[in-house]
């Protein structure tokens, strides 16, 4: 027997409908409409309600966004009640002459970072185009592969860059129990040709706090110090340094860490010994303080 729990925030247009015990024969899907779920038969009873927009299907959960004719609270209960029903029922998840994905050799390997919370996942293959963050699993409605991460309870966020992931757990678990769990499921998931980010997912190069006004002369040449010379050393590392504000007054530049280095306990020390140090050599009188948004 199957059971079906619904949750969701108020307000948000996800909600999450958690399925015990887990499907078998499932692998992380998204589907925008009826049409594209053909061979998924559980998939297309949720498009026939008129009010949902988009369904990822992943082993262990549904979550569904809703268009803006309802909110969640008024029908989570009833949602989850049909799924569980039509599990119980013996229903279809997915159909057996469903086409599977052309398999392509991924491998994938793990390597600790600085940051003892922080794991980086590298992958034989471009995964993304610029840098995407997920702070929570709200935040991942645009990437099927960081809401399929969301699953396991340990995973705290996920960042992309290029062809890595670096992954933040909770600290109530160590790395050395779960890292070859995760490295199987990040190769599998790639392997089945499961897509990482949709194509309208917007990227997070930059702080999210846009500043509209031209760089100056000297913010341009921080700008370019950072990105020759401080990103490459901390892309290694499974993180990212962008760049916030220059402040005249006191000399003090103003940068985002992201990845491994949120968080991260070394960071101080490299914001000092090392970003700090480098801009006060390369641009004398220029720069005094380096500070760290979210060191």
């Amino acid at each position: 027997m199957y059971t079906v729990e619904g949750r969701c925030k108020k307000g948000n247009s996800l909600a999450h409908f958690e399925i015990t015990p887990q499907l078998e024969g499932v692998s992380t899907q998204s589907f925008a409409n009826i049409d594209e779920a053909q061979n998924v038969p559980l998939v297309q009873q949720l498009f026939y309600l008129p009010f949902v927009k988009k369904v990822t299907l992943s082993q262990g959960a549904l979550q569904v966004e809703r268009f803006n004719i309802l909110e969640w609270e008024e029908v989570v209960d009833q949602v989850a009640e049909q799924i569980q029903n039509y599990l119980n029922d013996g229903g279809t998840v997915v159909k057996a002459e469903a086409p599977t994905a052309k398999k392509v050799p991924v491998t994938v390997y793990a390597e600790s970072t600085p940051n003892p919370e922080v794991m980086k996942f590298v992958v034989n293959k471009m995964l993304v185009e610029g840098i995407h963050e997920f702070k929570d699993m709200d935040e991942a409605q645009h990437s099927p592969l960081a809401t399929a991460l969301f699953q396991f309870p340990f995973v705290k966020e996920v960042f992309m860059d290029n062809n890595y992931l670096s992954i933040t757990k909770y600290d109530r678990i160590e790395w050395e129990t779960v890292v070859m769990q995760v490295r199987e499921f990040v190769r599998d998931y790639i392997q089945e040709g499961n897509p990482v980010v949709e194509s309208t997912a917007p990227t997070q190069a930059q702080p999210k706090q846009e500043n509209t006004t031209p760089l100056t002369d000297t913010e341009q040449e921080i700008v370019k110090i950072l990105e020759e010379y401080i990103k490459p050393a901390v892309a290694s590392d499974g993180g990212n340094i962008a760049f916030d504000s220059y402040h005249t007054d006191n000399k003090t530049v103003r940068v985002l860490l992201q990845g491994a280095c949120s968080g991260c306990p070394s960071s101080t020390i490299t914001l000092k010994n090392g970003i700090e140090n480098m801009l006060k050599e390369m641009l004398p009188g220029k720069v005094e303080t380096v500070e760290a948004l979210n060191g």
